[in-house]
This record gives C-alpha cells, structure tokens and sequence, in this order.
C-alpha cells in the first residue's frame, strides 16, 4: 500500500473582469461568476488527485510533469493529467484502494454537484465509485477563500498493489 497527499490552490477572477475564464471541478463545469486563472484549465480538485497519485507512487508533482512555463500544456483540459498519472500508477502495479477529496469554497456551493463529480471521478480513475469520497467546506469569509477569490483542494489516496 502507498498513501499520497496532494494539495493545489487558484485564484479565481469575476468573468467580467477576464472573460473566457471558466470553474471547472472533477471535469465538471460549474456555472459560476468566477473562473479560475491557470495556464491549463484550472480544474484544483484534478490536480490536486494527480498530486496526490504521483506522491504515493514517489514521483514528481504536477508542476514538474507537466509544467506551466512549457507551452503544449497551455489551455489543457486537466483530464490529460489525470489519464497520465493513471497511466503511470498502473504501470507501477497499483489501483485506487481508496480517495478522499475535500474542496475548499467559499462559493459556490459544491453540495448540488458532489454527485456528479464522484461519479466522473470514479470514471476518468478507472475506479469504484464506493472508493472515492468528494466533500465541501467553506472557509468561514476568512482570507481569499472565504472572499471567494480563490478555491483549494486536499486529496488523500491509497493505492493498493494489484
């Protein structure tokens, strides 16, 4: 068993401020009048599981696998990332024992589309979706979390040996 942590924090801008921007979690659009500012997509609950998936296999985060300074990954949908680091996990002999997700928002509210998110989670990680926890907290107004101008995520993952 290998036990991995992952962590990813955006700042989120008002659409009427920088249009084209977008919220996206798990690969789910959310409407929103914010999205968040990244050189791929911006999708922190993703990157935070390839983060998670790549530091229980010992491996190098998502900043150094697919960095934002090389222009190929300019605009990418994070689905990419998380195909990769699946690819790597089952090349190690590993699969998903287990995963929980907590996203940090302050809006907009996450519990209407937690179902929908766990459900392409389990999908796009080839798991059960018995097998993958998503949850929400807000962050109490405090700081840029709590202003809604920013959006974290923390994913805790066990992989088992197949």
């Amino acid at each position: 068993m290998r036990i991995g942590h992952g962590f990813d924090l955006h700042r989120m801008e008002l659409l009427t401020e920088m249009p084209g921007l977008e919220l996206w979690l798990g690969g789910i659009k959310l409407e929103h009048d914010r999205g968040c500012v990244a050189h791929s997509d911006g999708d922190v609950l993703l990157h935070c599981i390839v983060d998670a998936i790549t530091g229980a296999l010992g491996m190098p985060d998502i900043g150094q696998l697919f960095p934002d300074n090389d222009p190929k990954w300019k605009g990418c949908t994070s689905d990419v990332f998380v195909t990769e680091a699946c690819r790597l996990m089952r090349e190690a002999g590993y699969e998903i024992g287990n995963m929980d997700c907590t996203i940090i928002a302050q809006r907009p509210k996450i519990s209407p589309h937690k179902e929908a998110i766990r459900a392409n989670l389990a999908k796009m990680l080839g798991a059960d979706e018995s097998v993958i926890n998503v949850k929400a907290k807000t962050h109490e107004k405090v700081d840029s979390l709590g202003e809604n101008r920013s959006i974290a995520c923390h994913t805790v993952v066990l992989l088992n040996k197949v």
